[in-house]
């Protein structure tokens, strides 16, 4: 069957195969811990699945306004004030069915054929599909393990062309954990200003961050930038709440009137009882969101000491997300491999630990390992990994 060229133009998932394969071995058996999981491991707080439920009982259950409940965008207005100082009105605010889907519908409304996206390297793998979705173009731009894996002002003006429409903003970063201070922001802001960029600021992790590091939205530090910025987050990883699928976008009243008006043609309204179990994350606080903060950060600390023991690993370490993202280049070479997704097999098919390869991400001399997985299954995942690499290197 003849498929759009929209879709063949889409690149393969790197972690399809790894994933297919960890999936074959557990049913025949094998004991294969998995690291590349990207939502947190605990239950949605009980306190959201009430609601949920109490909304249903009370009659909840038809369709809502297509950008969202009134009441949800309150509560999103009322956590963007709170958290960042920042001032939404309900026409600035469109909720949708997941961060991800918000992105998509951003693009759909914002892109011509031919636009360019500038994407920092390394990025999450759904940043550049959905520009091709758009009919756009994606510009990357390497962030550099010495710096951090941050795009630089340098490396921003440099790639800005005269089709360049906007910038992504990852921050906390998946699948580094980088996270851009305000000096940081106001500088790349300043770029983006001068050259009527759109910033894109993906904020999802916002809450999950380590080591006492503050979260600063770009659209904090001026009036100028937050008019120039649209705020992507949600609930998915802040609350565990992966699977109710909602999100939102923050911005322009123009850009959210279009997205409101393509959601009204294509997904409707968010799940109504998933919407009041976030107006139930965002207006009451049973302290399940900085419990889960914590075991992040205790796996994080215990986690990375132990791998950068791993002959030949380099890792920064990360500020925020639950992402370990070393580089493996020379472990890998050491082992007798030239490429880091074979590496990645071998592991799997000899001592059953499931990582994602971050050609997916842009950077094919790393791999992602996810610690939103018991401590305990995450060192012994290490452990295993260590004695592939000696077993490898003595052989």
């Amino acid at each position: 069957m003849k498929l759009a060229k929209r879709v063949d133009a889409l690149t393969p998932s790197s972690t399809l195969a790894i994933t297919a394969k960890a999936k074959e071995l557990k049913a025949q058996g094998h004991d294969v811990i998995g690291l590349g999981a990207g939502e947190p491991d605990f239950n949605t707080p009980q306190y959201i699945i009430d609601a949920a439920v109490k909304s249903m009982e009370e009659g909840h259950t038809k369709y809502t306004p297509a950008a969202g409940l009134p009441s949800l965008k309150k509560a999103v207005s009322d956590k963007l004030s709170q958290d960042q100082k920042l001032e939404y009105s309900a026409d600035q605010i469109f909720v949708g069915t997941g961060a991800k889907h918000v992105l998509y519908t951003l693009f759909q409304a914002l892109l011509d054929e031919g636009d360019e996206v500038i994407i920092p390297t390394p990025y999450w793998v759904s940043y550049p599909e959905q520009v091709k979705l758009a009919s756009g173009e994606p510009v990357y731009v390497t962030g550099h393990e010495e710096s951090g894996f941050k795009l630089t002002p340098e490396q921003l003006d440099s790639a800005i062309t005269s089709k360049t429409r906007a910038l992504i903003l990852n921050s906390p970063s998946n699948p580094t954990g980088a996270m851009y201070s305000k000096e940081e922001l106001q500088a790349l802001g300043e770029v983006a200003l001068k050259h009527n960029l759109l910033i894109v600021s993906d904020e999802i992790y916002e809450k999950l961050i380590y080591d006492g590091a503050t979260h600063t939205s770009i659209a904090e530090v001026s009036s100028e930038l937050k008019a120039q910025t649209i705020i992507i987050n949600g609930v998915s990883k802040s609350h565990s709440m992966t699977g109710w699928r909602i999100g939102y976008a923050a911005g322009d009243a123009t850009l959210i009137k279009a997205m409101t008006n393509l959601a009204s043609h294509s997904t409707s309204n968010p799940t109504t009882s998933a919407q009041y179990g976030a107006i139930a994350a965002y207006t009451e606080d049973d302290g399940s969101v900085e419990t889960m903060r914590q075991a992040f950060e205790e796996r994080l600390n215990a986690a990375y000491e132990k791998l950068i023991q791993i002959p030949g690993v380099t890792c920064v370490k990360p500020k925020g997300a639950f992402y370990l993202f070393p580089n493996v280049r020379k472990t890998v070479e050491a082992c007798g491999y030239t490429d880091v997704d074979a590496w990645v097999e071998a592991l799997l098919e000899e001592e059953k630990v499931a990582l994602v390869p971050g050609s997916g991400f842009g950077a094919p001399d790393n791999v992602r390992l996810s610690y939103a997985t018991s401590l305990d299954q995450f060192l012994a995942a290490l452990e295993r990994i260590e004695r592939f690499v000696q077993t490898k290197t003595k052989g």
